[in-house]
Formats: C-alpha cells, sequence, structure tokens
C-alpha cells in the first residue's frame, strides 16, 4: 500500500518546498508539521532529506494517514500522524512533545486521493455520490447542502467559493430540479451546471464549466476557507524564531488569506516618517519568496494539478509584538 501512495501521487513543488524548510532543519530534535499530509509525498522528502527532524502530519482524512503511514514506515519514531484539521497546530505539537515547530507546510486544495477515488464525489469527471466529505465522519455532504440551501445561500456559495458569475442561474436551476428528485449524484450535477449556463459559456476556455461549481461546494462542506483563517495565524504563531511557514493555494480566495497574513506580519506597523520606528512595530516576519511562486513549465506540463498552485513563505525573525498578536486573533 505504501508503494500504492507513492505511484498515485506527485507532491506539488515538492523540492521547492523542501528548499525553503531544510534550513531550519538541520539541528537535532528539530519538528515540522505537515498540516496537510495527503498521501505523503511532501514528509517524506522531508524526512530523507533532514535526518535530524521528525514530522508530524496532520489530516482530517483517515484513509490519507492510512496510506501515508504505510509509506512512511521505514522511518519509526520520526513520522508521527495526528487526525485534525490542519488549523490543530497545538495538537500536532503536542504529539511531538514540542513546545514550537521548526517548520510548517500547508498544501492546500482537495489531494489526489480524494480526487481520484471515485466514490468521494469530488469529481465532475466521474460519476459518484455526492459526497466532498474529506472527513468521512463529519455529517453533512454535498447532497445535503444541495438539497437543503435557499437559492440565496447556495448562490452566495458558488459566487463566493467558486467565484462563479453565474452563480443565479445555476443555483436556481439546483431549486428547480430538486422539486422533482434530488442531486445525488456528480454527474447529474455537472450536466445541470452545463444546462444552466448560456450557450456561449459551455465551450469557454478553462476548463469544464461545473469546475468552480464543484470548487464552491467542496469548500463549503468541509469549511475550507473557515479552517484556513484559523491555520495561518496559527502556523505563524507555532514556528519559533528562525522558523519557516511554506503555503501553497490552489486560488484566489486561499491565496488572499494567506498574503494578508504574511504581509500583516512582515510590514513595519507604524505611520511613515517617524524617526524611530518603536521595537513593538518591528516586522516580525521575512518574507522568502517575491510574490508567490508558481510551478515550473516542466513541472506544469508533468503534473497538471501543479498549475494553478501559489506558493509564499516566511521566515519568523522575532517573538510577534503582544498588541499585534491581539490584532490578529
Amino acid at each position: 500500500m505504501g508503494q500504492d501512495a507513492a505511484s498515485r501521487h506527485v507532491p506539488v513543488m515538492r523540492d521547492r518546498c523542501v528548499e525553503l524548510m531544510a534550513p531550519a532543519l538541520q539541528h537535532e530534535g528539530a519538528v515540522a508539521i505537515d498540516g496537510t499530509l495527503g498521501m505523503g509525498g511532501h514528509t517524506e522528502a522531508l524526512l530523507e532529506r533532514c535526518p535530524r527532524a521528525r514530522v508530524v502530519g496532520i489530516d482530517r482524512d483517515e484513509q490519507a494517514i492510512a496510506l501515508a503511514s504505510e509509506r512512511l514506515a521505514r522511518f519509526g519514531d520520526r513520522f508521527l500522524a495526528h487526525h485534525a484539521t490542519y488549523d490543530d497546530m497545538s495538537g500536532a505539537l503536542a504529539a511531538a512533545g514540542a513546545d514550537a515547530a521548526d517548520a510548517i507546510l500547508l498544501d492546500l486544495g482537495v489531494s489526489s486521493l480524494q480526487i481520484d477515488e471515485a466514490d468521494r464525489g469530488f469529481s465532475y469527471a466521474q460519476d459518484a455520490p455526492l459526497d466532498m466529505r474529506m472527513d468521512r465522519s463529519e455529517p453533512r455532504t454535498a447532497a445535503d447542502l444541495l438539497r437543503d440551501e435557499d437559492e440565496r445561500e447556495l448562490t452566495r456559495i458558488l459566487r463566493v467559493y467558486g467565484e462563479e458569475r453565474f452563480a443565479p442561474r445555476i443555483a436556481r436551476a439546483i431549486v428547480r430540479r430538486r422539486e422533482t428528485a434530488p442531486l445525488t449524484r456528480s454527474t447529474e450535477l455537472a450536466e445541470l451546471v452545463l444546462e444552466a449556463m448560456p450557450a456561449a459559456a459551455r465551450h469557454a476556455p478553462g476548463g469544464h464549466p461545473a469546475k468552480r461549481t464543484f470548487q464552491a461546494l467542496r469548500i463549503a462542506v468541509n469549511r475550507e476557507l473557515e479552517v484556513l483563517e484559523r491555520a495561518v495565524p496559527a502556523a505563524v504563531e507555532s514556528v519559533g524564531v528562525g522558523g519557516r511557514v511554506v503555503i501553497m493555494s490552489y486560488h484566489s480566495l486561499e491565496d488572499r488569506l494567506v498574503k494578508r497574513a504574511f504581509a500583516a506580519g512582515s510590514e513595519v506597523d507604524a505611520p511613515p516618517g517617524l524617526p524611530v520606528v518603536p521595537d513593538e512595530a518591528q516586522p516580525y516576519l521575512r518574507l522568502l519568496t517575491r510574490g508567490a511562486e508558481k510551478a515550473s513549465e516542466l513541472e506544469a506540463q508533468e503534473n497538471p494539478r501543479s498549475k494553478p498552485v501559489r506558493l509564499r513563505a516566511v521566515e519568523r525573525l522575532r517573538p510577534t509584538p503582544p498588541s499585534r498578536l491581539r490584532r490578529s486573533a
């Protein structure tokens, strides 16, 4: 099964992630947190290239934890799994018996495991029940959401989380459809979205027209942006001085949250023109990337799932001043 995990999953920007994290993981007892373990590709690379480090892998998907744990069994107690959402940095640190991490990685979005498992319902390209739960112990599926939410809320979900300009038309079509029969299959939803759109939009470039609707439902079902809003400050506050945080986003909503949080800590927090900048106004983060980095053209060709990625990274320079910590809480 470990071999299966390795063959099914190509970690996005793996070498760049390791390059950014490795300088903080060279000392004995170093601890990294892979907040989005998936099938363990990034964790495997960290454990191989940073032999003094341990890695705690967080995932809300128990199937992913089982696959990754088998893949990483050869590293013994240098790998620990933690079943939780990726904002649970304190739980991961407790599992490692550490006060702070030296490096944290978040690879956001849906994993290869979830896309490729037909019965998970994440993909518009495969017929499956409309599930979309990353943690199958959660009670609410995408089918439940489509059945229960009113037209206004469905429009909001599609517009905000999917950035779908035809959200009202699609929401109206969903409500009309469920008057006769509930939407329960991924192909049913994909066909409905296609029919709800204007003819000219059905063949527009950028992939299948249902892509944005499926993204929106996945984000809503798993409360992804709520988790991310907690996870980014939690990651920043969970690394010690000299520690590094690397985050890969796959759509603009995620990237804006990450950019804003990193900018807040890397800029001087004082009016311009002050003769002396007070200590509490000094930056406590240093940007390690110029803007958001993308996958190389070669990687994008070999691994299409890397095309939309935006990678940002920071290093902690000093503890967060209490006044700025209160403001970000």
